[in-house]
């Protein structure tokens, strides 16, 4: 039984090690330039504070996935493993947000701020960006998965009731 453990964990620690590195590389790779009013206009994800914490929490969620397949399951350093899983989980979590409120005023402006929407003029970036907060959704919900998973194995050893 320890052996399927082992296996669902694994399986489950690369799709999300997978999921945050694709949302990663999608986030850096958006870019596009274009002329609005005969002004020259570059809009890449390094411009934005809150995309840039999209891709350092993701790059860290995708490496630190993958450093923890080591980790034997039951010993104490898998109980620290499941403690950084939920604080990665929250930082993912705060990721997606940051960067779905600056996508949202980016589609939509803020008449109250008097901010205007700039998706009209940078269409494919926006999409690109949607495109990322997708597949960080994804392995968000994965990552979600796996501290499920590991509650389950943690708790399992720790008083096998059943």
């Amino acid at each position: 039984m320890a052996k399927v453990h082992r296996l669902i964990n694994a399986v489950l620690r690369l799709a999300a090690a997978a999921a945050a590195a694709t949302a990663a590389v999608v986030m850096v790779t958006s870019r596009e330039t274009t002329s609005f009013f005969g002004i020259q206009m570059e809009a890449k994800y390094s411009y934005t504070p809150s995309f840039i914490f999209f891709v350092v929490a993701y790059a860290v969620a995708a490496a630190y996935s993958l450093l923890v397949l080591v980790v034997p399951a039951g010993s104490a350093l898998s109980r620290l493993a499941l403690t950084t899983d939920v604080m990665l989980g929250m930082v993912l979590a705060g990721a997606v947000a940051a960067t779905g409120a600056i996508s949202d005023i980016a589609k939509n402006g803020n008449s109250h701020a008097g901010w205007l929407p700039v998706c009209g003029q940078i269409h494919a970036y926006c999409n690109h960006v949607m495109a990322a907060l997708i597949a960080g959704f994804v392995a968000l919900v994965v990552h979600f998965v796996v501290i499920m998973y590991s509650l389950h194995i943690v708790t399992d050893v720790i008083c096998p009731c059943h």
